[in-house]
């Protein structure tokens, strides 16, 4: 059973912006803070080297500036989460816009920008990174480019909120990673009675969201074929024992619950599922003998949310939380 990868560290691209009116000097002092930042934050990165633009900082003005971004990008695409754009100054969109849109790798792209300082607006401090940020945005907008913004519309690259807003977006590269290629399991039919739980699996599947079905009757069968010796089921057995407060004179009952379980997980196991909605209520009762309450607490504990009423929205958001 497969989950998303909590361990690996976290790469974004990142793209400077600048415009040659103003200073590129404040381009570089940007481009030295934000990767001490994420340096110090525990996050890899993807960034030109300074010397492949003509502002001596990376930083991407041009159209040909942003294809030589683009291509970076693209041959880290295996290693690159999201992408962070950030402002020292106004920036020029051209360049910005052709980057994200030509390396095409349809992660999470935040921008951040940095204020002015009131007593800083001569030719050499000036930023105006806030119209700037604008324009960036709505060429996202127009491409139809999601986009995360920061906590504040500008804000000092040395303030304390650079750290928590790419926190903040690490997050939310590690949700939509996961979501991506999630398989998302359907063990029975979702119960009349909950209108509530329909969900579309054309509209999950444009996500990029796979709904796996099963009907019940094939779960309820295998479990019924396990053999009482079987050496998986001991241990299943003895797993329930250890997990749950089991009354003495259930085995039977036991048994059954156990062979449930088994069943559930080889299931997910062979279909590679990240989380499973199941009807719950109350066919599996009258037709097997058992709740499925046991072994849905247990795949939640093996980091496998798992849904009642076949809820598939429901454990698709658990699944982002996990």
């Amino acid at each position: 059973m497969k989950n998303m990868d909590m361990k690996k560290k976290m790469c974004f691209g990142v793209i400077i912006g600048t415009r040659a009116y103003f200073n590129s000097e404040l381009a570089r002092d940007v481009r030295k803070q934000l990767l001490k930042t994420l340096t110090e934050q525990g996050y890899d990165y993807v960034i030109l080297p300074e010397d492949a633009t003509v502002t001596g900082s990376s930083s991407i003005e041009t159209r040909e500036d942003g294809l030589k971004c683009a291509d970076l990008f693209k041959k880290n695409r295996d290693r690159i989460d999201g992408i962070i754009v950030s402002l020292p100054n106004f920036g020029f969109e051209i360049g910005i816009i052709n980057a994200i849109s030509v390396a095409d790798l349809r992660v999470p792209v935040l921008v951040q920008a940095c204020d002015d300082e009131n007593d800083k607006v001569d030719l050499d401090s000036r930023r105006d990174a806030f119209c700037g940020k604008i324009s960036v945005c709505n060429n996202l907008y127009q491409f139809g480019i999601p986009f995360t913004d920061t906590t504040l519309h500008t804000y000092s690259i040395y303030s304390d909120l650079l750290a928590k807003d790419i926190n903040r977006f690490a997050a939310v590269c590690q949700v939509v990673k996961g979501l991506g290629h999630a398989r998302i399991g359907a063990i029975g039919a979702r119960p009349a009675g909950f209108q509530t739980v329909r969900a579309s699996e054309k509209i999950l599947q444009a996500s990029g969201i796979t709904v796996v079905p099963v009907d019940l009757s094939e779960i309820i069968e295998d479990a019924r074929k396990i053999d009482d010796n079987d050496p998986l089921l001991i241990n299943k057995l003895e797993e329930i024992k250890e997990y749950a407060n089991v009354p003495k004179d259930f085995d039977d009952k036991l048994m059954i619950q156990a062979k449930f379980g088994l069943t559930v997980e080889n299931w997910i196991e062979a279909n590679d599922i990240d989380a499973v909605a199941i009807q719950c209520w109350d066919s599996l009762e009258k037709n097997y003998g058992c709740a499925a309450c046991i072994t849905m607490s247990m795949l939640g504990e093996k980091l496998i949310p798992a849904a009642c009423e076949v809820d598939i929205a429901g454990a698709i958001a658990m699944y982002a939380l996990t």
